[in-house]
């Protein structure tokens, strides 16, 4: 039998409670799932499903452990640490994929049309104005990973000028891939709409500062649902107070939740968002879960493994 540690939460473990053991399963997997305050002896443990708001933090005694499955995409707060050998794979799956690709495209017309200056208006006048076609319109996706590619897609879809900049170079029909540090800029300079998926390491933290935000045309817009960190909050708040920045649509923050206090909540320019942008479903994710154990118990490879040299 099978034993599967679920380290997470009191209000995660409600969640999956009653889909992960079905799904488990439906993929044919004999498993016996337990707690962490059930846990007796770490060296029996095959598998830990594992969210990073967990109290573990030392995989050390777990001997016997063949992979960590991380509940959500990032793994930032997981993939730097040291007693951590087995593998890790991090969440992929089409309820994080659809959820980031409807909020990123919902966010993106609101701000190529124009929506908040015709919700907003309350003087009872008319002010009529036409935005350019999509076709018209430049949007730079930074990262272009499972949720990267998705988005970019979609709006290519819909017939927008997309570039993407990734690490590495990547060849997606339709969309300017480019890479590098020459790269960033030219995907900078374009960008009417910025959107940022970029996972957090230590090259894409405080990426976005004074000098690249200058980096793009004035009047730019910033989408970020990737995450907070990638941005230098003051920096931006310097951006939109001097108009080269119009506007910043945020979902994530280095702080969240987002303190009161913070200047973002009362800036005009700024719209805040409490990091919905796409959240793991338990429906869809205990289906990712169950295939990784299967896999894990058959010999097949992982899906969705981190390269823990580069942290995602």
């Amino acid at each position: 039998m099978t034993l599967v540690l679920f380290s997470a939460p009191d209000s995660v473990w409600d969640e999956y409670r009653d889909v992960l053991p079905r799904a488990i399963a439906r993929a044919g997997v004999e498993a016996r799932i337990i707690r962490d305050d059930a846990l007796t002896d770490p060296t029996e443990v095959d598998y830990i499903v594992y969210a990073p708001s967990s109290r573990l933090k030392d995989f050390t005694p777990f001997t016997r452990l063949k992979a960590v499955l991380n509940l959500w995409a990032g793994v930032e707060a997981i993939a730097p640490n040291p007693t951590l050998k087995a593998p890790l794979a991090r969440m992929v799956d089409y309820g994080l994929t659809e959820g980031m690709v409807e909020w990123c495209v919902g966010h993106t017309l609101r701000h190529h049309l124009g929506m908040d200056q015709d919700i907003r208006r309350n003087d009872a006048e008319w002010h009529p104005h036409v935005p350019p076609l999509a076709r018209w319109r430049n949007i730079t996706v930074l990262g272009l990973g499972a949720l990267g590619e998705a988005v970019a897609r979609a709006l290519v879809d819909l017939n927008f000028r997309v570039t993407g900049w990734s690490r590495r170079q990547k060849d997606i029909g339709g969309i300017c891939c480019l890479s590098g540090d020459d790269g960033l800029r030219e995907a900078l300079s374009s960008a009417e709409i910025l959107i940022l998926l970029l996972p957090l390491t230590d090259n894409t933290r405080d990426l976005m500062d004074r000098n690249r935000l200058a980096l793009l045309p004035k009047g730019a817009c910033v989408i970020n649902p990737g995450r907070g960190p990638l941005i230098v909050d003051e920096d931006l708040i310097d951006a939109l107070d001097s108009g080269q920045i119009a506007h910043a649509t945020l979902d994530v923050f280095r702080t969240e939740p987002l303190p009161p206090e913070h200047p973002f909540w009362a800036h005009d320019g700024v719209t805040v968002t409490p990091h919905i942008a796409s959240d793991t479903r338990p429906q869809s994710a205990a289906d990712v879960v169950a295939e990784n154990l299967r896999r894990g118990e058959t010999g097949e490879p992982f899906l969705h493994l981190v390269d823990r040299s580069a942290g995602y």
